[in-house]
């Protein structure tokens, strides 16, 4: 069989596929899987599928930092903490990974087990038709794979699923997010902690890499242009918005910010996660909001539930047509993701409303002191499904 794209759903599935016997083909169009801005946030639903396939050890050989939980900033003033795990979460807390790392140590797995062909870099420009089926997929070298099976992961621009004529039924977003790398000094005042701040002059998100250095997210409205600001002038923006400790940190760190890279957020989900002969998981089948980082967690349950259901298949010595499977997998899927994407647009909307009104920023500021623990409760009870996904891992009997 073949698989397009080595992301996380790519990754994860050719070594649950390897280590059942079954010969794979992974096509790859980037080199050392290099992409800028993966996501690292690992919720328990993503640490979930790497303890069923024994590797939550693996986070300790690779870079990888627990988060200490979350911080809430608005108008300069701390709202509120909420300490990880989470009430009511497991030991795991929600656990930063360099998604590079996480995926070359997938594929060193798999290629141990003899059966994983690693193609690339390359890219796929076609799918091989014939009678009505996907039969294999064409490089840009002309190079032609034919397979029983192809699984699209080739992200939310999807070249594959384009190709087999499914169309993305598209979710509005309004916003864009900016995102900025720094290497600010030590000791680092973030502790840990994933810091929002909500302010008079926009909203961000910091964290600190699992890699080292920290990350910053800078919300935009999707119509607006990408403002033209010296580095300096960015941190002063940051600063002016920030608590404190963390804009005197900030100044510090001027001469170590890299960016703007702008992320148009793009959210929906194909209208069919399959035809025959091919599959599609991750987010070729549903892009995911930036939101509370569901995209590598419901990657991996993406896999690891299409795991279940096509190994059975693709072991017996003669296969049958796999359209059943195919649409048992988007079954089991398709309404966890729904639901969480419906979950996203609400934490997002409730965000956006806080930015756009300044009367109730200011309030909020105010009554701080006395209303933000009560505040941080309701939020840690709203994260609940955002953490551990909506649905069980074990395919319908």
């Amino acid at each position: 069989m073949v698989i397009v794209g080595a992301g996380p759903a790519g990754a994860c599935l050719a070594l649950l596929l390897t280590q059942a016997g079954i010969a794979v083909n992974l096509v790859e169009a980037m080199a050392h899987h290099r992409k800028p801005w993966r996501g690292e946030a690992l919720m328990p639903s993503g640490l979930e599928v790497l303890e069923r396939m024994g590797l939550l050890p693996l986070l300790a050989q690779i870079p990888s930092r627990p988060l200490t939980g979350w911080r809430f900033v608005v108008n300069g003033r701390q709202l509120f903490t909420a300490t990880e795990p989470l009430d009511g979460d497991p030991p795991q807390p929600c656990t930063l990974v360099s998604q590079e790392a996480l995926i070359s140590a997938l594929i060193q797995r798999a290629q141990a087990t003899g059966l994983l062909s690693l193609i690339g870099p390359a890219s796929a420009t076609k799918l091989l038709q014939s009678n009505g089926r996907i039969r294999g997929v064409g490089l840009a070298d002309d190079q032609h794979l034919l397979a029983d099976l192809v699984v699209a992961c080739d992200g939310r621009q999807s070249l594959l699923r384009r190709e087999a004529g499914i169309a993305l039924v598209a979710q509005s977003s309004p916003i864009d997010v900016l995102w900025f790398e720094l290497a600010g000094p030590a000791p680092c005042p973030l502790k840990g902690l994933f810091t929002t701040v909500v302010g008079r002059q926009g909203t961000f998100s910091i964290f600190e890499r699992a890699s080292g250095g920290q990350q910053l997210g800078w919300v935009l409205d999707r119509d607006a242009p990408t403002p033209r600001r010296s580095h300096q002038e960015w941190i002063e923006l940051f600063t002016r918005q920030g608590p404190a400790d963390l804009a005197g940190w900030l100044r510090q760190a001027s001469g170590h910010l890299r960016g703007p890279t702008r992320l148009k957020v793009q959210v929906g989900m194909a209208e069919t996660w399959w035809r025959p002969g091919l599959l599609l998981l991750g987010d070729a089948a549903h892009p995911m909001s930036p939101v509370r980082a569901q995209g590598i967690n419901m990657a991996l349950r993406d896999a690891w539930l299409a795991s279940q259901l096509l190994i059975p298949l693709l072991q017996e010595p003669d296969r049958t047509d796999a359209s059943d499977a195919l649409a048992a997998v988007e079954s089991a899927r398709r309404p966890e993701i729904e639901q969480l994407q419906q979950l996203q647009a609400k934490e997002a909307s409730r965000g956006e409303w806080l930015r756009r009104h300044d009367a109730l920023r200011c309030a909020i500021a105010a009554s701080a002191p006395w209303i933000g623990s009560a505040i941080g409760r309701h939020w840690c009870h709203q994260q609940k499904p955002l953490r551990h996904g909506l649905a069980s891992l074990k395919p319908a009997s």
